[in-house]
């Protein structure tokens, strides 16, 4: 008698749902993908977003890069912002400091590019047949049987997902549909700011000048020889709920009434604000969260743990954490299993990270009171005098690359 072999039956790909195409979405998209996951991004901008400020690439967020075989191409857009000099209010200069040493960064290792070439550059290796991308959608509803999780999305499509995966940023819907409210898990700084375009009409080039008063920052920022820059404001605020106000005509007023009466050029920062098409204003904060999941739905990125912008690792994060997660998703059959391993493996690393926006540097860059002028000034001429000072250490280097990556190269999918 013939003995008929049984066909094998492929294993059905595991669909995963991805809300948020900026950083840690797209980087996610690319491992699991990499793994032979089933995966759609949805995005609520109408297409992926250029330009942007500059970010940077750190310690073992360059691993990351490094095994997506991008380094080469980030290396190739490396701005090399080379200091940032301190004004008084007539526009003297009181000292500068060389920002990438200051941050803490590998001169020899470490990235940094304008945040919207980072996202193209992520956003292609992420586009092929496996990999859909819906833009000017959001999720709506979101409910999680067990089994799989329904998605009613606002253009009124429905779809069923096996995993849901929040990378939506500081104020995400998923965190909130899930989790509940953002206010417990929003850690305010202390600060607001405006971060806005306007033109370099003082020839600014790779670098920063900064004039502060207590409680109040204002700053131009150059990449590169650009033709525009970067004008920021932030001030002192102890008012929890300012990170809510969406509305630009308020946003605006608020900055004004922080920054009436300064020097130097905040008087033409503020008209530059109020023209600026590409407003962008938030509290300076960070999300702590007990847990990153829940069920079949779990965070990456800021949506999970965003550290801030004076931690300087808001990029590395995200990218370490979309490594992390999408190989223990590889590695385990229960998404729920999975989800406790990426935070086990991950949240000391962030944690660590999260600490350096609130390290004694802080007052350097946005000081709230005047003995924290004091002290920077005191620093600006130490390194005036011997070209460099205390600050500059190598604790926040060891706090970038304190994570060994897992190496999830045989990982099968599951």
């Amino acid at each position: 008698m013939d003995i008929m072999s049984t066909p094998t039956i492929p294993a059905r790909r595991r669909s995963v749902l991805i809300s948020g195409a900026s950083i840690a979405g797209p980087a996610l998209t690319f491992w699991l993908d990499r793994h032979g996951f089933d995966v759609t991004v949805v995005e609520r901008a109408p297409t992926i977003r250029t330009g942007g400020y500059p970010i940077d690439v750190r310690g073992t967020a360059i691993d990351v890069v490094e095994r997506m075989g991008l380094l080469l191409q980030i290396r190739a857009a490396h701005i090399a912002s080379r200091a940032m000099t301190f004004v008084d209010r007539t526009g003297q200069v009181i000292g500068s400091v060389p920002i990438y040493e200051a941050m803490g960064s590998d001169t020899e290792r470490d990235v940094e590019l304008p945040r919207g070439t980072l996202a193209t550059l992520l956003h292609d290796a992420t586009r092929n047949g496996g990999v859909g991308y819906r833009y000017n959608d959001s999720i709506d509803t979101l409910h999680d049987d067990g089994e799989g999780v329904d998605i009613g999305f606002a253009s009124g499509r429905q779809a069923r997902y096996d995993i849901v995966i929040g990378a939506d940023g500081l104020h995400s819907r998923t965190r909130r549909l899930v989790f509940g409210p953002e206010e417990p898990f929003n850690h305010s700084l202390g600060f607001c700011f405006n971060l806005f375009s306007m033109p370099n009409d003082k020839g600014l080039s790779h670098g920063g000048i900064v004039h502060a008063e207590p409680g109040r920052t204002a700053g131009i920022w150059a990449v590169q020889d650009s033709p525009r820059v970067f004008g920021f404001l932030a001030f002192a605020t102890d008012e929890a709920s300012v990170s809510a106000i969406r509305d630009a005509e308020e946003q605006i007023r608020r900055t004004r009434t922080a920054f009436a009466g300064m020097g130097w050029e905040v008087p033409h920062l503020l008209d530059a604000m109020a023209q600026a098409d590409d407003l962008y204003f938030d509290s300076v904060s960070q999300i702590r969260m007990p847990r990153w999941s829940k069920g079949r739905v779990a965070l990456v990125g800021d949506a999970a743990f965003a550290p801030s912008f004076r931690s300087g690792q808001g990029t590395s994060l995200a990218l370490v954490g979309a490594y992390v997660l999408a190989g223990e998703l590889a590695t385990h059959d229960n998404p729920e299993d999975a989800f406790a391993a990426y935070e086990r493996l991950t949240r000391p690393f962030v944690e660590a990270n999260q600490a350096l926006a609130t390290d004694g540097n802080g007052a350097f860059f946005l000081p709230r009171t005047q003995k924290d002028i004091e002290m920077r000034d005191r620093i600006l001429a130490e390194i005036a005098r011997n070209g460099t000072a205390s600050m500059f250490d190598d604790t926040k280097r060891a706090v970038h690359s304190a994570l060994r990556l897992p190496d999830y190269a045989s990982a099968s999918l599951r």
